[in-house]
């Protein structure tokens, strides 16, 4: 018959693939993450950039509408970006909870296993020491009690010498 800690590893090797799994979800979240910082950061340079442009003077009306409509959508881009980042967060959240439950399960599966491990080495153990128990009581020959005859000189006391005795009539 399989042990029982053998018939859970499927699990646990399941229960890996899953962690595995759940870990490089979190992974390429985080990386959607970081891009989305990094295209926020650089719409806010843009619009600083543009921003700065607007108050250095020196440009005619239509150019000056331009840059301003333009820094109108900058804005919307960062507002969106915002919004995106809040998603992203909260995607990211929600993927390190399963990698969380995934590695509990998997440490959780490991465990179990190893405690079947350590009974069934133990009841070995115990298997093992009764079979040399057995063949050492087997090359010992029957027990000195069943060997023994009723009237055997073992019943004595020690310090019984049947020569010191004497009999007389």
């Amino acid at each position: 018959m399989t042990p029982r800690s053998q018939r859970l590893q499927p699990a646990a090797d399941q229960a890996r693939d899953r962690r595995e799994q759940a870990l490089q979800r979190l992974a390429e979240q985080q990386q959607r993450l970081l891009k989305a910082e990094q295209q926020l950061a650089e719409l806010q340079r843009y619009r600083n950039e543009y921003a700065l442009g607007i108050a250095a003077g020196g440009l005619s009306v239509d150019v000056l509408l331009n840059r301003q409509q333009f820094v109108e959508r900058i804005d919307r881009a960062i507002a969106q970006q915002s919004i995106e980042m809040e998603r992203l967060h909260r995607q990211l959240a929600l993927a390190s909870e399963g990698w969380r439950q995934a590695h509990a399960r998997e440490q959780a599966l490991g465990s179990v296993i190893a405690h079947m491990l350590k009974q069934e080495q133990a009841s070995e153990s115990r298997r093992e020491q009764s079979e040399i128990d057995e063949r050492m009581q087997y090359r010992r020959g029957p027990t000195r009690s069943s060997a023994q005859s009723p009237n055997s000189d073992d019943d004595l006391p020690p310090d019984f010498n049947p020569s010191a005795m004497s009999f007389r009539p």
